[in-house]
């Protein structure tokens, strides 16, 4: 129960507490493997973040317009990329890893007549190996004690592996994860969990110090049999969720006095509450999608989907788009374009109705002016233009 409690300074001085405090605050490791960990591991808002950006990017439709080998092919590759993935899969793990390490890797397998697959590797295992002019020349993969250094081709433009990355203002060739940004507000999170936890495990009451006391209020000191007496009393019998509201029994002239905070004191909710806004701040994701209480942003839910629909996962689909096709282009000639569907988007479909709706109604616009806005072929001649 009183596993925190400040010890007995055993001095002539008699009342005397040591208080020791830590000079500053403790932060995880910001590498990737302590931001997997302390983020996507074990807080329950960045991973619902990373997840919600991850799944919802994979999940926009892409269309691929063109007619020829090359346009059949990339439907082929981003339909089935490998034997293990869906293309949904692949690129949900690939945003994944996006969002945890601000670099995301797909691998192109070459076949007989082309590209036959494609496959995520862990940014973690990736080193980016520059050439000479600054930029990168070759990537080296590391699996344990195996490498294996994978090289561009600079005459033909093939590269074997796509590097999609986000903005980093300090460095020419890895991307600075959004999970970085939020590593503060996600230890502050997750420390608050810990300190709830420990304190339930202490009956909901906060650390403080024994006192020693003398009859006429002087100086007052333990022996060494007594001191060791009561640390020992201390730890077997009030400590543990076991002995929670376990009175303890003073006597001697010993007086408890309470020193910790209590979480209305500290504002404990609110402090795990803005933690957990900042965390969704960091992400783009509207905190009203993840049942953060207290935000009045948006006026319903459906407004945060769209804003989150708008801001976050289609610059990144669209971003993804754009890569893919000058990646795959020295792979496979040109004649094909790739881009996210976003008519195809239930999170859209009010608004699309409006716009639609809007456009329709514009009688100063003619139907082949009308069909070009919407997104919609012009009609063959000799149709009905009523």
């Amino acid at each position: 129960m009183l596993r925190q409690w400040l010890g007995l300074q055993r001095k002539s001085a008699g009342r005397l507490v040591a208080l020791s405090l830590a000079p500053r605050a403790a932060w995880s490791p910001r590498d990737y493997a302590g931001l997997a960990r302390e983020g996507y591991g074990r807080n329950a808002v960045a991973h619902r973040c990373v997840r919600l950006i991850a799944e919802a990017a994979a999940s926009v439709p892409m269309t691929i317009a063109g007619e020829g080998r090359a346009a059949g092919a990339v439907r082929q590759l981003l339909t089935h990329p490998n034997p293990d993935q869906t293309g949904v899969e692949l690129f949900e793990t690939f945003h994944g890893h996006l969002q945890v390490a601000g670099n995301a890797y797909l691998e192109i397998a070459e076949g007989f007549d082309g590209p036959s697959g494609l496959f995520v590797l862990r940014p973690d295992r990736m080193r980016v190996m520059p050439g000479p002019k600054g930029w990168a020349d070759a990537w080296e993969y590391r699996n344990g004690s195996d490498r294996r250094r994978i090289e561009r081709d600079r005459a033909s433009g093939k590269s074997p592996v796509l590097h999609l990355k986000l903005f980093n203002p300090s460095d020419d060739h890895y991307g600075h994860p959004p999970l970085e940004a939020a590593a503060k507000a996600v230890d502050v999170h997750n420390a608050g969990g810990a300190w709830a936890k420990a304190l339930l495990d202490n009956a909901a009451r906060p650390s403080g110090a024994l006192v020693v006391t003398s009859r006429d209020g002087g100086e007052a000191r333990l022996t060494d049999q007594q001191y060791e007496r009561l640390k020992t009393e201390l730890e077997s019998l009030h400590s543990g969720p076991a002995n929670a509201g376990r009175p303890l029994l003073l006597e001697g002239g010993l007086e408890w006095k309470p020193m910790g905070h209590s979480p209305a004191e500290m504002d404990f909710i609110a402090a795990r509450r803005e933690a957990a806004r900042e965390i969704a701040l960091a992400f783009g994701v509207p905190p009203m999608m993840l049942g953060l209480p207290g935000d009045n942003t948006y006026a319903n839910y459906r407004e945060a989907n769209l804003a989150f629909y708008r801001q976050t996962v289609l610059p990144l689909a669209r971003k993804t788009a754009m890569s893919l096709q000058n990646w795959l282009e020295p792979w496979l000639g040109e004649g094909f374009a790739i881009a996210p569907d976003e008519d195809a988007l239930p999170a859209l479909s009010e608004e699309r109705l409006t716009r639609w709706k809007r456009i329709g109604e514009a009688d100063f616009l003619s139907r082949a002016e009308q069909r070009r806005m919407v997104g919609l072929k012009e009609e063959a001649q000799g149709e009905d233009d009523e």
